[in-house]
């Protein structure tokens, strides 16, 4: 069984693939060839966002992948700037819309603030309650079984401390940007203490790693790429990596990663 075949299994049962396909930055008609390839090449987990401007085209990819539906996983956003009940069913609704699907199968709060306000600020709005009414709409669409299951990203603790304290439902994922020099291990450890999945988006930091002369070494020891490296020491570590790419040759490449990274290399890799 190759990783592209693997599961992690939410808090709700549901099975989520162990690898995806990100689509953030990539154009409508990229984002196409990207999923529609990938789908007939193994792959089953595809990620994308309302504000990225593809899901329409990433709907059509899956349709003309030939693929079944039950057998691809899509990840969708919320608008970070989005902060009330109303506005969050229409991501839902409009997101079914584009994807042309009956249903998504994981959908998150894509921000805990607005993204002019993300880092945020030395004083600024936390949108905590803002953050609520968004959670309520996504228990409301998971319970009429438009969304399989549900989650955020970009949560920092306090973030999710205050959601927490203030839902039915326990957030099942928390997307955040993980790569090697930037592990984010609060978030990680809160989220494991309190069972959610955490998902790494950019795991080649958005290709700054390329060139990376000490990750370099590890990836010629183990006969690998650099984007193989980041992307396995992602998967070591129970996280869900979403390397984007348009090209096919590195759609291919990384998903070869079914090897292993020995505990001395990945204690090096995280000193890094």
């Amino acid at each position: 069984m190759t990783v592209l075949n693997e599961t992690f299994t939410l808090p709700n049962g549901v099975e989520i693939y162990k690898l995806g396909l990100g689509t953030w930055q990539s154009a409508p008609e990229d984002a196409y060839k990207a999923t529609k390839f990938a789908l007939e090449n193994g792959y089953h987990h595809i990620d994308t966002a309302y504000v990225y401007g593809n899901q329409v085209e990433v709907g059509r990819g899956i349709k003309d992948s030939g693929i079944a539906r039950e057998q691809v996983f899509i990840t969708s956003k919320i608008p970070a700037e989005w902060k009330t009940y109303d506005e969050a069913m229409r991501a839902i609704d409009e997101s079914l819309v584009e994807l042309a699907v009956d249903y998504i199968d994981l959908m998150l709060i894509h921000a805990p603030r607005p993204w002019s306000e993300m880092p945020l600020r030395p004083i600024g709005e936390r949108y905590y309650e803002g953050n609520a009414e968004v959670w309520r709409a996504l228990e409301d669409a998971y319970a009429d079984g438009k969304l399989k299951a549900i989650g955020v990203s970009n949560f920092d603790v306090d973030d999710l401390e205050h959601l927490l304290s203030h839902v039915k439902i326990k957030p099942m994922v928390n997307q955040i940007i993980y790569h090697i020099g930037n592990t984010n291990p609060e978030v990680l450890t809160y989220c494991r203490a309190h069972g959610i999945l955490v998902e790494g988006y950019s795991p080649i930091a958005t290709g700054r790693l390329l060139g990376n002369e000490r990750i370099q070494a590890i990836a010629e020891k183990y006969g690998k790429t650099i984007p193989q490296i980041c992307i396995r020491y992602l998967l070591e570590k129970g996280i869900l990596p979403l390397p984007k790419s348009v090209h096919d040759t590195y759609i291919l490449q990384n998903a070869t990663v079914d090897f292993k990274i020995d505990s001395g290399d990945m204690i090096y890799l995280d000193s890094l």
